[in-house]
């Protein structure tokens, strides 16, 4: 999301390693930080998260340590959370995917009704066509019993860990051109921390977590399509793949030759 934000910055070289650099302490602060409470107030051994569920939100964690601050409306509270969470989280989605096809058609990866702007400077056709796609995504859930809408989330949760294992594997590859070439590290707006260890260790979590996708199935007994479905989004990233490499008829880039000008 930083990457393509980066696109309509103002200032690009200045302002995304200094929002990079701010997500590490947004994450520590927010999340391991709400953890720590959390384990510092609550007892592992308490009677209520044995009744903690999606759809009881009464007794989830945080609306417990709400509860025992003497907040009478915890568990509304925490219902605005959530519910601006998932906006800004439907918000973001939104404005990456409508970019991204926005960018493919500009490129002549995607259709080019897709690279059109409004009079505003808006790419409104990607924005309607991923509105669309989203609220069709969102339409299966309350169709038949919820296969379609689980298969579609098996699809794009493992789809999350293939582009970040892509980026990991893009930032490694992109390292050792600047070697290849002997281009300075210095001439670069932001310089990633911890390589190569860093962009191998992400690469090895992300296929470690999608290995492990399949462990609760296979702990709980599942029969063999409940224990492959969560990799079904492996063949048809490979399939489509497949088919971009024979559609556009590209080759592995050697990294000594490879494009890198920021033009």
């Amino acid at each position: 999301m930083v990457g393509v934000a980066a696109g309509e910055a103002e200032d690009p070289e200045r302002t995304i390693p200094r929002a990079i650099r701010t997500i590490f302490w947004r994450i520590l602060l927010f999340y391991i930080g709400a953890i720590a409470v959390i384990g510092f107030l609550i007892a592992y051994t308490d009677p209520n998260l044995l009744n903690s569920a999606e759809d009881n939100i009464a007794v989830s964690p945080f609306t417990l340590v709400f509860d025992r601050a003497g907040i009478a409306i915890a568990a509304g509270l925490m219902n605005a959370v959530i519910l601006t969470s998932v906006l800004s989280a439907g918000n973001s989605g939104l404005y990456v995917s409508t970019r991204m096809l926005f960018s493919l058609a500009r490129q002549g990866h995607a259709p080019r009704f897709f690279g059109k702007l409004s009079g505003h400077g808006i790419p409104l056709r990607a924005l309607i066509a991923t509105t669309i796609i989203g609220m069709a995504g969102f339409i299966t859930s309350l169709v038949g019993d919820g296969a379609a809408y689980t298969f579609l989330l098996t699809l794009s949760a493992l789809a999350g860990f293939i582009t970040w294992i892509g980026i990991s594997y893009s930032h490694y590859r992109f390292r050792k051109c600047l070697k290849a070439q002997n281009i300075p590290l210095e001439s670069l707006p932001y310089k990633a921390n911890f390589f190569p260890a860093g962009a191998v260790l992400a690469l090895f979590m992300c296929f470690f977590v999608v290995a492990g996708q399949a462990l609760d199935p296979i702990r709980t007994g599942e029969n063999l399509f409940a224990i492959l479905s969560p990799y079904l989004g492996i063949p048809v990233f490979l399939l489509l793949w497949f088919i971009h490499k024979k559609v556009t008829g590209s080759v592995a880039v050697d990294p000594a030759t490879a494009d890198m000008s920021r033009e």
